[in-house]
């Protein structure tokens, strides 16, 4: 089973910071959303405290193409990159649906439109169940209805969506990991 572990939780405010997570399932090494942070040490330092170094990485994961998601993905020079619809690696560009596919044996991806209409979540079966990282919502208190949402129907049928697997944790786009129930 896999291992989740959260390098950096994110803010909104009058700075912003995307959560920075990775996930550990047997030769698989991914983080997801490597986005803006305050000093790439808060990616970094954790990363090394868990005994891995960037260079370890597998695969990353891209919830959506907003900065403050991405924009620290280059600190990953052997990896995997993974959006909606493609798998990038060096020079190659390989199309494929991310709905359902699958990074691992307890990682996968699942198409969850409404923030944009590019948004995955991935999915990690951990030993104490199913947990959700994704930007459905930006933090444990909401926003309810997402401000910037390009549809905000469908990001709520992409969240009962996500709800109806049962995840036991949720990791939003901004904030501490909550419990889904």
């Amino acid at each position: 089973m896999a291992t989740v572990h959260v390098l950096t939780e994110g803010y909104v405010g009058d700075r912003v910071a995307g959560t920075v997570t990775l996930i550990r399932d047997g030769s698989a090494i991914v983080v997801v959303d490597p986005g803006m942070v305050a000093n790439r040490r808060l990616i970094l330092d954790p990363i090394e405290r868990l005994g891995l170094t960037p260079a370890d990485v597998t695969d990353v994961v891209f919830s959506h193409h907003h900065p403050d998601h991405t924009l620290n993905a280059a600190l990953f020079p052997e990896a995997r990159f993974h959006d909606h619809w493609a798998i990038y690696q060096d020079d190659r560009w390989d199309d494929r649906d991310a709905d359902g596919f699958a990074l691992s044996e307890s990682v996968r991806l699942m198409r969850t439109p409404g923030h944009t209409l590019e948004d995955v979540t991935t999915l990690v079966e951990t030993g104490d169940g199913l947990v959700a990282l994704t930007h459905l919502w930006w933090h444990a208190d909401g926003p309810d209805e997402d401000p910037l949402a390009v549809d905000g129907a469908l990001l709520r049928t992409s969240r009962e969506r996500v709800l109806g697997l049962s995840p036991i944790l949720i990791i939003p786009g901004h904030g501490a990991p909550f419990s889904a129930s």
